[in-house]
């Protein structure tokens, strides 16, 4: 399936049974992406991916993802995974897009290098990010700093696992 200007929402690719759509944007001049974020672009560009958890422990990932940007000559795509409940479809989330779509727009505007937003509906946000982020991808998770396991430090250690490069940004 392919994205026009009437329909913001693309299938992921290698997502089974509409597991999963997506939404993306491209706040510097670029193609939107369709698919895999970043998979259109040439292998030489380093894409540095970051997972929306909140937006102040994302607003600091953002921050230190930008200094890696602009240092290494990559881009950032910020990930926002919303799962859906079974009982409504994909195409209808239980919250507004539009909402959505705003918030992460002024976050995403924070950072000082090409910035790209990816949101994606799903039903399993580890089988969507296992089919979103491309091998030995390098990820930053913001979260605040406590010291039991976090949502955000369990899903650094299944990125890992999983073989990519994950930065865990600890806010107080």
């Amino acid at each position: 399936m392919t994205s026009s200007a009437l329909s913001p929402y693309a299938l992921i690719v290698n997502e089974p049974n509409e597991a999963a759509w997506a939404v993306g944007g491209v706040f510097e001049p670029s193609a939107v992406p369709v698919g895999r974020p970043g998979a259109q672009e040439a292998p030489g560009r380093l894409n540095i991916f970051v997972l929306f958890t909140s937006a102040p422990a994302t607003l600091a990932a953002l921050k230190q993802a930008g200094c890696l940007a602009a240092e290494l000559g990559g881009r950032i795509i910020l990930v926002a995974l919303h799962t859906a409940p079974y009982p409504l479809p994909l195409t209808a989330p239980p919250v507004a897009m539009d909402w959505n779509e705003r918030r992460l727009r002024v976050i995403a505007g924070q950072s000082r290098v090409e910035t790209i937003v990816h949101i994606c509906l799903c039903r399993d946000e580890r089988q969507t990010l296992e089919n979103l982020l491309p091998p030995c991808s390098l990820v930053l998770v913001g979260g605040r700093k406590r010291w039991w396991p976090t949502r955000e430090r369990r899903w650094a250690r299944v990125l890992r696992r999983q073989g990519h490069e994950v930065i865990l940004i600890e806010t107080e």
